[in-house]
C-alpha cells in the first residue's frame, strides 16, 4: 500500500507573507506542516454530538489524540491511502499564472529503489501541478540520496566534494536516467528551468557532459551560507549555472519520523497500529520514498501565498489490526 501525506498550504490561514531567509531546517516545517493538518481534517470529520460544538472539543480535549477513526479522515484510492483526504478540487492560485514564481524541490529519499525514481518524479510533479492547478512550473529541483556537498574540501581546493552513500557507479547512472525525464520535463513546458541540490565540482564535471539539457541551478548547504567556496563558484560561472544555498535537509523524511507521526503515540495519527495488540491500525514495514516541496511566489511583491508539501510511502504488509 502507498500512502500520500500532505500538509495542505502551511501559510497560516492562506495568508501570504513576504519571503524572507528561513531559520529553521524544512524537516521541522514539514512535520509540523503535516501533523497540523492531520490534526485540522481529524477535527473537521468529527462527529458534533446533538450540535454541541463546545462538548465535541472538550471530549477531544480530555481524551487521546486518536479518538478519531483514521478512516473517517483519510481516503483510499486504489491501493494509495491519502493522508488526510485529497481535495478532488483544488483551490490554486488566487491570481494568474505568470504573476507567480513557483519552484518544486523533489527529496528523493534513501529507502526508494532507483528502478522507482521516475514513478515517484511523475507521481511527485501531479500532485503539485493538481494541488496549485497550474500546468507548468517555473523551477524544478531534484535532490538525490546519498549525495551531499562538503564545503570543507572544496575550500582545501579538492573537487570531490559531492560525498555519494551508494554504489557510485550505480547510483550516478541512475541520476543520469532520472536527468532524461527531467529533460522531457523540460522540453515538455512542464518545468520551465530544472537544477540539481548538493552537487560539488567533481559531480558537475562528471555529471554535464551526460546531458542534453544541463541544470541551470545548483543548490548547496553550506554551515555559513555568506561563505561559498571558490572553486564551486568558478566552475558555476563557467558552465552559466545559478548557485544557490539552501538549509534542507537532505533525508527530510526519516523513516522513525515518519512512524511516529503516523503511530499511537500522543503525537501520532493513529493510522499504524502500535505494539499493544489491542491498538487498531495497519501494520506492515513503513519506507519513505520521497518529499516535494513547492512555493508560489508572487512576484511583484515578493509574497509567499502558497507553501506546502507531499510525501509518499510505501507499506508492505499492512494489514487492518
Amino acid at each position: 500500500m502507498k500512502l500520500r501525506l500532505s500538509t495542505s498550504n502551511v501559510i497560516n490561514g492562506g495568508t501570504p507573507i513576504v519571503r524572507r531567509p528561513a531559520s529553521e531546517k524544512s524537516n521541522i516545517e514539514l512535520v509540523n506542516g503535516l501533523r497540523s493538518n492531520f490534526a485540522a481534517s481529524k477535527e473537521a470529520s468529527t462527529p458534533v454530538e446533538n450540535g454541541d460544538v463546545n462538548h465535541v472539543l472538550g471530549k477531544r480535549k480530555h481524551s487521546g489524540s486518536n479518538d478519531t477513526p483514521y478512516m473517517l479522515w483519510t481516503t483510499l484510492d486504489g491501493n494509495c491511502m491519502n493522508i488526510p483526504s485529497s481535495n478532488p478540487e483544488a483551490t490554486g492560485l488566487a491570481e494568474e499564472r505568470m504573476d507567480y514564481d513557483i519552484t518544486v524541490k523533489l527529496f528523493l529519499l534513501p529507502k526508494a529503489s532507483f528502478a522507482d525514481w521516475r514513478r515517484h518524479l511523475q507521481d511527485a510533479i501531479a500532485a503539485v501541478l493538481h494541488e496549485l492547478s497550474v500546468e507548468s512550473v517555473d523551477l524544478l529541483i531534484i535532490s538525490f540520496p546519498g549525495v551531499s556537498f562538503d564545503a570543507d574540501s572544496e575550500e582545501k581546493g579538492g573537487c570531490g566534494s559531492s560525498k555519494i552513500q551508494a554504489t557510485e557507479s550505480e547510483l550516478f547512472d541512475a541520476i543520469v536516467d532520472l536527468w532524461k525525464m527531467v529533460e522531457k520535463l523540460q522540453v515538455d513546458g512542464v518545468a520551465l528551468k530544472t537544477g540539481v541540490a548538493e552537487f560539488g565540482c567533481d559531480m558537475l564535471k562528471r555529471f554535464l557532459p551526460r546531458t542534453i539539457h544541463r541544470p541551470m541551478v545548483n543548490q548547496i548547504n553550506v554551515r555559513d551560507a555568506c561563505i561559498v567556496p571558490q572553486s564551486i563558484m568558478e566552475l558555476a560561472k563557467q558552465e552559466r549555472i545559478e548557485l544557490l544555498t539552501h538549509n534542507d535537509c537532505t533525508n527530510i523524511l526519516p523513516q522513525g519520523t515518519l512512524r511516529e507521526l503516523l503511530g499511537d503515540g500522543p503525537d501520532g495519527a493513529g493510522i499504524l497500529a502500535g505494539s499493544d495488540p489491542e491498538t487498531k491500525g495497519l501494520n506492515g514495514d513503513l519506507n519513505p520514498e520521497w518529499v516535494v516541496k513547492y512555493t508560489a511566489v508572487v512576484r511583484d511583491r515578493g509574497v509567499i501565498e502558497h507553501k506546502g508539501y507531499f510525501a509518499s510511502a510505501d507499506l508492505s504488509q499492512d494489514t487492518p489490526g
